[in-house]
C-alpha cells in the first residue's frame, strides 16, 4: 500500500497519464525520488498501466533507464504487451549480473513468451546467481516433465559436487519438480 505522500504524486502523475501529457514520463523517472524506494515500483508499474504503455515506449523507457526503471517496466509486461515484441527487453536483463533485474525478468511475461531453451539457462542463472527461484514465475508448470532441465540441474550438480561446493538450496527444489520427468 503506498503511503500518503506517495499516493498525492502519484494521484497528480495519474491525472497526467489521463491527459496523456508527456509530462507522465518525467514522473516515471522521478518516482524514487518523491514516493521512495519502497513505493517507486508499484508507483511506476502504476503509471505505465494508465498510460498504456506499448512496446515502443517500453523499449525507450527500459534501454534510458536506471535499474529501478528497468524492473518496472518488466513487472508491467505482462499487463501492457500481449505478444512476443517485448522478449528483447526480458533477454537483455537476463544477460546482466543484477539479481534484482534477473527476478523481475523471469515474471509472468517471459514464463508465457521464453522459449524453453531460453527459460532452462534463465533458471539456472538464477541457480548461479542466488536469486530464488520462487521469483520465477510458472516454475511448477514449467519445469513439470521437462527431461532436459532435469538433465542440465543434474549434470550442474555433478560439477559442484566434482569441485567440493555446496549445491545451491533451490537446486534440490527444482530438481524435485522435474521428477516425472525422470520417472519416464
Amino acid at each position: 500500500m503506498l503511503t500518503a505522500t506517495a499516493r498525492a504524486w502519484l494521484d497528480s502523475a495519474l491525472a497526467e497519464a489521463a491527459a496523456r501529457a508527456p509530462a507522465w514520463e518525467e514522473r516515471f523517472v522521478t518516482a524514487g525520488r518523491h514516493c521512495g524506494r519502497p513505493d517507486a515500483d508499484e508507483a511506476r508499474i502504476l503509471l505505465l498501466r494508465a498510460y498504456g504503455a506499448g512496446p515502443d515506449t517500453l523499449t525507450r523507457l527500459y534501454h534510458h533507464g536506471t535499474a529501478a526503471e528497468r524492473r518496472a517496466v518488466l513487472f508491467a509486461l505482462p499487463d501492457l504487451v500481449t505478444g512476443p515484441e517485448a522478449l528483447p527487453l526480458v533477454e537483455d536483463a537476463l544477460r546482466t549480473h543484477d539479481t534484482t533485474l534477473l527476478a523481475a525478468a523471469l515474471g509472468p511475461y517471459a514464463a508465457a513468451h521464453l522459449t524453453p531453451h531460453a527459460w532452462r539457462h534463465a533458471l539456472l542463472k538464477c541457480l548461479f546467481t542466488g536469486v530464488p527461484v520462487s521469483a520465477v514465475a510458472g516454475l511448477a508448470d514449467r519445469a513439470a516433465d521437462d527431461i532436459e532441465l532435469a538433465r542440465m540441474l543434474a549434470d550442474h550438480a555433478a560439477e559442484r559436487t566434482a569441485a567440493g561446493r555446496a549445491l545451491p538450496a533451490d537446486l534440490t527444489r527444482v530438481l524435485a519438480l522435474t521428477a516425472a520427468a525422470e520417472e519416464s
